[in-house]
């Protein structure tokens, strides 16, 4: 249980993680950050650092809970972080480099960006991630860059991405997957392409993306849901659904980017 309350608990964390060699920032993020979370939600943190940061100073701390090595969650752009329990609370540490957080976002102002995979994001990450977090979190100590407006390069290149992927990945299920009655990999491929859809409308539409949650309904696409729910059995009734599931997508890509 919670020994303090929650803003000495959040402005003494703050201090002690500022307080870390190489840490030149701490942001809190997530649904707090958002102010939309529940009592029982985790506290996230990120720490941005320059040069070169030691978890091991993290773990010196003594907070209890794991602290992993910097690359331990894939070495991507979301390269690893902490999770403790600090006064009684659940809070998730990540691990931010400035060097790359500052080519991110110039990759991304420029409209270029990667799609990297990460454990509970269906879709993987975009690695402009870092600058939906520069946009959405709140800085505790330190600064930070604030990017303006959502880049233009971007809105026009991310939705021909995103729903790029997710026309593949149907194209395959309909010709490889829904004739063999695989049931499983058709509902697959359509909650994939769903998802990476939802990616495209946001992005059209200008709107950062921090996570999964809420992502399918936020871009208007319930209708993904009602296929995935009523999955039928069968190969002819199976390419149907994924024939619906590519007029759902198109369609609603076209309305965000049209004209």
């Amino acid at each position: 249980m919670p020994t303090v309350p929650d803003h000495v608990f959040l402005a003494t964390t703050a201090d002690r993680l500022a307080a870390l060699p190489a840490v030149e920032a701490v942001a809190l993020g997530g649904s707090r950050a958002l102010g939309t979370e529940r009592p029982d939600s985790d506290w996230d943190l990120a720490v941005y650092y320059r040069g070169a940061f030691d978890p091991a100073d993290l773990r010196a701390v003594g907070w209890e809970g794991e602290v992993c090595e910097l690359g331990a969650w894939g070495g991507g752009v979301f390269n690893s972080g902490a999770w403790l329990t600090i006064e009684g609370r659940r809070v998730d540490v990540h691990y931010r480099d400035l060097a790359v957080v500052e080519h991110e976002r110039a990759e991304a102002e420029q409209g270029r960006f990667r799609v990297e995979p990460l454990m509970f994001h269906l879709a993987g990450i975009p690695t402009y991630f870092l600058l939906a977090e520069l946009a959405i979190n709140q800085v505790l100590r330190g600064e930070l860059p604030r990017p303006g407006a959502y880049p233009q390069a971007l809105r026009v290149s991310a939705p021909a991405h995103w729903h790029g992927m997710a026309a593949a990945g149907l194209a395959y299920a309909r010709a490889g997957h829904a004739p063999r009655n695989a049931v499983t990999q058709v509902a697959g491929a359509i909650a994939l392409a769903g998802t990476q859809t939802a990616h495209a409308v946001l992005a059209a539409r200008g709107e950062w993306v921090t996570n999964d949650k809420g992502l399918v309904a936020r871009a208007g696409l319930r209708e993904v849901d009602t296929l995935v729910r009523n999955l039928p059995d069968g190969p002819a009734a199976l390419t149907r659904a994924v024939t619906d599931a590519e007029t759902v997508l198109a369609r609603a890509v076209r309305a965000v980017t049209a004209g």
